[in-house]
């Protein structure tokens, strides 16, 4: 199985591609935010420890975290952000290395796709095979972003400046997938890539 963990900036497409892979190959998707979502759920370990940072205002009548209030009160808060952040990153990392760890031994995916938005940042490289950049234009990110969720122009400006630069995302990745234009043209360079890898796989299952 091949592990490829998947990033890129706001409004790149990579729920697109990860969509496309998801439908075309035998493949697991993770997303880390997903991952992190669900560990805040009641009984899952990341939900106690969250209320006691920050209070049970953040909760919502039927006591599930409301997640708008949670953001409101530690992006208010550098020291909130902080304990925050040691309580849910080593927790989905955890998470994340157990489900790789069981999709391996289950041997039924040719392919385990992680996606996150810090995966450089988090360190993600020294556990994935292989790292792919989802690239598009900025022209193309605002487009889509003011299309897709009604960003103005000033708040996509302001979410593209707290993202790594596209020369950190190029220097730190293996594989640089262009997104910018037609999704076949992007299509074509997944089942390029992949196609390789499953050669590949092939060629070595059939020499053993």
């Amino acid at each position: 199985m091949k592990l490829i963990g998947v990033t890129g900036g706001v409004g790149a497409g990579k729920s697109q591609v990860l969509g496309y892979i998801r439908d075309t190959y035998k493949a697991r998707i993770l997303l880390a935010d997903d991952a992190a979502n669900d560990l805040k759920k009641p009984g899952m370990p990341c939900y106690e420890p969250v209320i006691e940072t920050l209070g049970r205002q953040i909760l919502q009548e039927d006591g599930t975290i409301n997640n708008k209030k949670m953001a409101e009160a530690i992006f208010a808060s550098p020291e909130k952000l902080a304990q925050i952040n040691a309580i849910i990153h080593p927790a989905v990392r955890t998470y994340i290395m157990e489900q790789i760890r069981l999709e391996r031994e289950s041997g039924v995916n040719d392919f385990f796709f992680l996606e996150a938005a810090l995966l450089i940042e988090e360190h993600y490289d020294e556990v994935v095979d292989e790292l792919w950049y989802v690239y598009a234009n900025e022209q193309v990110r605002y487009k889509r972003l003011k299309d897709s969720r009604g960003y103005s122009d000033e708040k996509t400006a302001s979410i593209i400046s707290r993202q790594q630069p596209d020369a950190v995302f190029r220097s730190k990745c293996d594989f640089v997938l262009d997104n910018s234009g037609d999704f076949e043209n992007t299509k074509q360079q997944i089942d390029e890539k992949l196609g390789v890898y499953l050669c590949k796989e092939q060629t070595a299952n059939s020499i053993s």
